[in-house]
């Protein structure tokens, strides 16, 4: 699929195919895709807790219980079930961290630069946590622009995704003990392959955006 079927193919996912599995080297790609994400100051503020397996999905689903029940299907269902969770801090040490990783990667020609990098991250962090005060939420951005590439990403392998924030956060927070270890979860992403019946479907429903002459202006 060229870019232009990719989007009118993608679409939020009602239904999965119980019977499809995503192959082991299509999750490969999926996990590349979160890691290779952008981020401001390449910050990298996410963990990601895959589900792959019935018991796995199973424990997202204590998530989907009560009023987020709705839900509960869209995770059991699928054939893997992705929990986006955001860091709650950061600090110089993370920093140094990010700067030391690259290094080693072999971003830095010399010290000057790596240190030049480390001092426009803090100065940025800076920036969101003491003048902002929006660090926590500013990190949280950062997750959501690795979902939407992500969903993008996942439709060019031809993989159905449910993207949801209808889950109880604080009961996953818990289960996989996420704030003791600095993180938060934000978003379940599930992912597969629809099934005949979805009714939400592009080949069943027609997908709808505001015309270009609201959204653009060209000059």
């Amino acid at each position: 699929m060229n870019l232009q079927e990719t989007l009118e193919w993608r679409y939020t996912t009602k239904e999965y195919d119980t019977s499809k599995k995503i192959s082991d080297n299509d999750m490969a790609e999926v996990k590349n895709l979160l890691r290779m994400s952008p981020s401001s100051v390449n910050l990298q503020p996410w963990h990601f807790i895959v589900a792959e397996t019935t018991e796995g999905k199973a424990r997202i689903a204590k998530g989907t219980q009560g009023f987020f029940s709705f839900n509960e299907l869209k995770v059991t269902s699928a054939s893997a079930v992705v929990l986006f969770c955001s860091k709650i801090d950061a600090d110089e040490d993370y920093y140094k961290h990010i700067a030391n990783t690259e290094d080693k990667d072999g971003r830095f020609p010399n010290e000057d630069i790596k240190n030049g990098f480390l001092g426009a991250v803090k100065a940025f962090a800076g920036i969101h946590k003491y003048d902002l005060k929006d660090l926590q939420h500013w990190m949280e951005k950062q997750v959501y622009l690795n979902i939407g590439s992500f969903l993008l990403g996942v439709a060019s392998l031809g993989i159905d995704a449910t993207p949801m924030e209808g889950i109880d956060m604080k009961v996953l927070d818990e289960e996989f003990g996420l704030r003791e270890k600095g993180f938060t979860s934000l978003v379940a992403v599930s992912l597969g392959y629809r099934a005949e019946s979805d009714f939400n479907s592009t080949e069943k429903t027609p997908k709808s955006r505001l015309p270009e002459n609201e959204l653009f202006t060209v000059i």
